[in-house]
């Protein structure tokens, strides 16, 4: 008789043969988890992931267990079965976390740092020492004195979905009626948009990458450039620092996002995503350490890997679903025209507007490497067939 192997049993296998070897526990299975396994197979860590679906993109290549991340019932038992757990979205309530650290459950990053990923309101409050659009937290639509103003909801919201450009008051109060309470800031003309990795160990230890200047669209992110080519390097110095700062604030174990606008030489912290983020997969090719390895080595309070670059220049397309669906074919046309792009799918299900992989390419002539990402994404997403 057959015996079909499941994954708590290929679970049980690896820990056995590798007991001294840690696991680490990664609650949600989207494609930041599967970009983890290479980086935790290289170093012999096990990886455990809590899916919501067996589907899930990391859970087609990774052990898992499928249930609700928001049931602490269900993770205290998934958390069993790990050294320690940590995240790869922002989604799991507070209430949750703090009830995994009470059974004592090792959590990185730990409740306290982060809420200022999840409360945008807590986060301005944190970090109100710091360079920022001016903000308040609102209820009734004439607190609101100057518009346009941008409206967020104060959780929840990620990928343009819960930010809101709002022109009158109107528009304020029909907002405020379906959202009790709305953080509202100061509308930034800005120049451009940069975002700061950063790693950050128990023990302290810290490091940070290059700034990257991320291109929008409907609020979306469809193109990065490392280092950031629009801001000199006294800005990005001020962006690095002001990142490492704020790592060492909120007490971050972990790797983090700061996203921040541009105006002039002036910086605005708009943003913190307290996990590996879209605007690091450049450093999978492009830096000695990707953040999905930093990520793993300062949750598990190692030594800090190198981030510094591999090339002058970083260019990383985000492919987003459209008409297309087949994925595969377009290698055809794309390993052919230029043999030096990186590849990543996702392997979710092809939606319009969804991300749904992204290429990488990495040089030295800057144009070159941005028309040969901007062509391979637009190409992969079916806007362009040649």
């Amino acid at each position: 008789m057959a015996l079909k192997l499941t994954s708590e049993m290929l679970f049980i296998y690896d820990s056995d043969v590798n007991e001294r070897f840690p696991t680490v526990g990664i609650i949600g299975a989207g494609q930041l988890a599967r970009m983890s396994v290479a980086p935790a197979t290289a170093l012999g860590i096990n990886l455990l992931l809590f899916a919501q679906d067996k589907n899930d993109s990391a859970a087609q290549i990774a052990p898992h267990i499928v249930g609700d991340f928001r049931d602490l019932t269900q993770l205290l038992e998934f958390a069993k079965k790990c050294d320690l757990v940590t995240f790869e979205h922002e989604l799991v309530p507070l209430s949750v976390i703090k009830g995994l650290e009470a059974a004592g459950v090792k959590v990185f990053p730990t409740s306290h740092s982060f809420q200022y990923s999840q409360d945008k309101a807590a986060m301005r409050d944190k970090l109100s020492s710091y360079p920022a659009p001016k903000w308040r937290v609102i209820e009734d639509a004439n607190e609101a004195v100057d518009f346009p103003i941008i409206a967020k909801q104060i959780s929840g919201g990620y990928d343009g979905r819960g930010v809101w450009k709002v022109d009158n008051l109107d528009d304020l109060d029909e907002l405020l009626s379906e959202h009790p309470q709305l953080l509202i800031e100061e509308l930034i003309e800005f120049d451009s948009e940069i975002a700061v990795m950063v790693a950050r160990s128990a023990h302290g230890q810290a490091t940070s990458w290059a700034p990257t200047q991320t291109v929008q669209s409907n609020g979306i992110c469809t193109l990065t450039i490392s280092p950031a080519p629009v801001i000199s390097s006294t800005v990005a110095e001020q962006a690095q620092h002001l990142a490492l700062s704020i790592a060492e604030e909120i007490s971050l174990i972990g790797v983090m996002a700061v996203e921040m606008f541009v105006k002039g030489d002036q910086l605005f912290i708009n943003e913190l995503a307290m996990r590996p983020h879209n605007s690091g997969h450049w450093t999978i090719e492009g830096a000695r350490t990707s953040q999905f390895e930093q990520h793993l080595r300062a949750i598990l309070d190692l030594p800090l890997g190198d981030p510094t670059m591999t090339a002058s220049f970083a260019v990383m397309g985000n492919i987003l679903g459209g008409e297309k669906r087949d994925m595969y074919r377009p290698y055809l046309h794309l390993m052919a025209r230029n043999p030096e792009l990186k590849f990543h799918q996702y392997k979710k299900e092809v939606r319009k507007g969804r991300k749904i992989g992204h290429v990488t390419v990495i040089g030295e002539n800057l144009l070159e490497l941005v028309e040969i990402a901007q062509h391979a994404r637009d190409y992969m997403s079916g806007e362009i067939d040649e």
